[in-house]
């Protein structure tokens, strides 16, 4: 049984070359760069033979972390079918404890874990070097790539299980946006640390907390062998249960696999959906299913998102020219930013007048319609944001900052998107139509525009006084206001975002007619 899984195993690694000229090109070209990328990665671990032991620790548990995180998210994030998917033995006459045994093992003939394990080996060899036991070395190389690959293995039966019918390139795109929000700022601050010899204080902590945990845990026990020698079996019980805990899950997956029917795709899914399959089947994931498709697609809203930045980044021009240092003229952009993110959507029923008299007429509550067309903005406001302030903070050059530009930020945006959520069903105004230039505007009798522009930034900028004063004073005389500016940034943003909501759905509800009648008329 094992032998037959193995060759097919075999077969699958090696049988794609038989395809095309110019798929088997693109799996060469693939495998190189692998092979090269191993080659770089095992020769730089090999340099760590002539460092501190502190410093191999610090890289060998922050890296082999992350790559076990990564062998868990790649079977969510990618849609590759698994080869090993227990429900293609279902009809052998195997057991299930024994088939989740076998493959379980087969899967270790893989590319990612045979990269992996020659790495792993070189770490084996630096901690050899540096003084401890080759078994105590040698048990984390194999503690590090049983637990990465049966992770995988879990992950892709979850993925089989839960995700399968609902894999698009849009729920894809989420999961690499949540990865990019955490990973960009981590890389920030960590990129910021100086060492000066030393490892930094803060990356000491990041290891010390990584190797209790099922991820570092592995790859920190020759380190913790070396330096604690107390601590060591802490690391080795709690890798040896993680194990433990991952076998028992994939037996559970093998099992939930084999005695669960997989429901049939459909032609009209096979199509795509886009967002509509991604979103929840409710009114309001049905309007942000549909605001998404406009946002990304509507070159109205396309522009309005391409000129933030733009306008964003000129805000520091002037300031630089009337004397203002860099590291203090560079804060400003950033809530600028956030301002106008907040801001867009105070028109939306007006660019949305095409498709406003079906939310109307099918009787949606005013809450599905107000939440669902932020969504959009949330998809974009959020990662956008938390990529800039870090990469603002680190050329400020004052981590401690850091808590009060999130409040700062968090409270003009919010707010912005409770203000606008009003605005835009109180004091809608006609804007240029579906297919038209964005930069022609109709003829307006009214001030009703610019009032409500400057009505929604003006009063997002009032509630984020507090947040402001206290990030002043942070920056000016004491530090310790930073954490008060955060607090004061993110309970006055959500604030105003959840009154704003629930004011907009009301007059939603109300003025639905009236809506309809401007719908119409623009």
């Amino acid at each position: 049984m094992a032998a037959h899984i193995l060759r097919l195993r075999l077969a699958l690694l090696f049988g794609t070359l038989r395809g095309g000229r110019a798929h088997a090109a693109r799996v060469i070209f693939a495998v190189l760069i692998l092979v090269a990328a191993t080659v770089a990665a095992c020769w730089a671990m090999l340099t760590l033979r002539d460092a501190d032991a502190d410093v191999a620790q610090t890289v060998i548990v922050l890296g082999g972390s992350a790559v076990t995180l990564g062998f868990g998210l790649a079977p969510l994030i990618g849609a590759v079918e698994d080869p090993l998917d227990p429900r293609r033995f279902a009809l052998l006459a195997v057991r299930r404890g024994r088939l989740a045994l076998v493959l379980a093992v087969v899967g270790l003939v893989s590319v990612p874990v045979l990269a992996l394990a020659a790495i792993a080996a070189c770490a084996a060899i630096v901690w050899v070097e540096h003084g401890v036991a080759w078994p105590v070395a040698a048990a984390s190389v194999v503690l590090g790539v049983l637990t990465c690959a049966l992770f995988a293995r879990v992950c892709m039966a979850i993925a089989a299980l839960y995700l399968r019918e609902r894999r698009s390139r849009e729920l894809s795109g989420l999961f690499l946006l949540a990865i990019v929000v955490v990973v960009v700022p981590v890389g920030v601050f960590l990129a910021s640390l100086e060492w000066r010899g030393t490892v930094p204080t803060q990356l000491t902590e990041a290891v010390s907390a990584l190797a209790l945990t099922p991820l570092g845990a592995a790859w920190a026990l020759p380190g913790v062998a070396d330096l604690d020698p107390e601590g060591a079996w802490l690391s080795v019980l709690i890798a040896v249960a993680t194990l433990a805990v991952l076998a028992l899950l994939w037996a559970w997956g093998v099992h939930r696999l084999l005695t669960t029917t997989e429901r049939p795709v459909t032609s009209r899914e096979r199509a795509g959906l886009g967002w509509f399959a991604v979103a929840p089947g409710t009114p309001g994931g049905a309007v942000a299913a549909r605001s998404l498709l406009y946002w990304f697609r509507d070159r109205r809203y396309v522009v309005n998102m391409l000129v933030i930045p733009v306008a964003a980044a000129v805000t520091v021009l002037p300031l630089l020219v009337a004397g203002v240092p860099l590291e203090l003229a560079i804060l400003v952009p950033v809530p600028f930013a956030a301002l106008l993110l907040g801001w867009l959507p105070h028109n939306d029923v007006a660019y949305d007048s095409t498709a406003v008299w079906m939310h109307i007429a099918s009787g949606m509550r005013g809450v599905s319609d107000r939440l669902g067309r932020l969504v959009p903005v949330l998809l974009i406001g959020i990662p956008l944001l938390a990529v800039a302030i870090p990469v603002v903070i680190s050329i400020h050059g004052r981590w401690a900052l850091l808590p009060a530009m999130v409040g700062v930020c968090a409270s003009l945006f919010f707010a912005g998107l409770g203000l606008s959520s009003v605005s835009s069903v109180v004091a809608p105004y006609a804007v240029s139509r579906p297919g038209e230039s964005p930069f022609q505007q109709p003829q307006r009798t009214g001030a009703t525009g610019a009032v409500s522009q400057c009505l929604v930034m003006l009063g997002a900028v009032i509630v984020t006084a507090p947040a402001l004063w206290c990030a002043w004073v942070a920056l000016t005389d004491d530090i310790d206001s930073a954490i008060l500016a955060l607090w004061a940034g993110l309970a006055a943003g959500f604030g105003v975002l959840i009154i704003g909501v629930t004011a907009g759905s009301m007059v939603f509800s109300r003025r639905g007619g009236r809506l309809m009648e401007f719908a119409e008329s623009t």
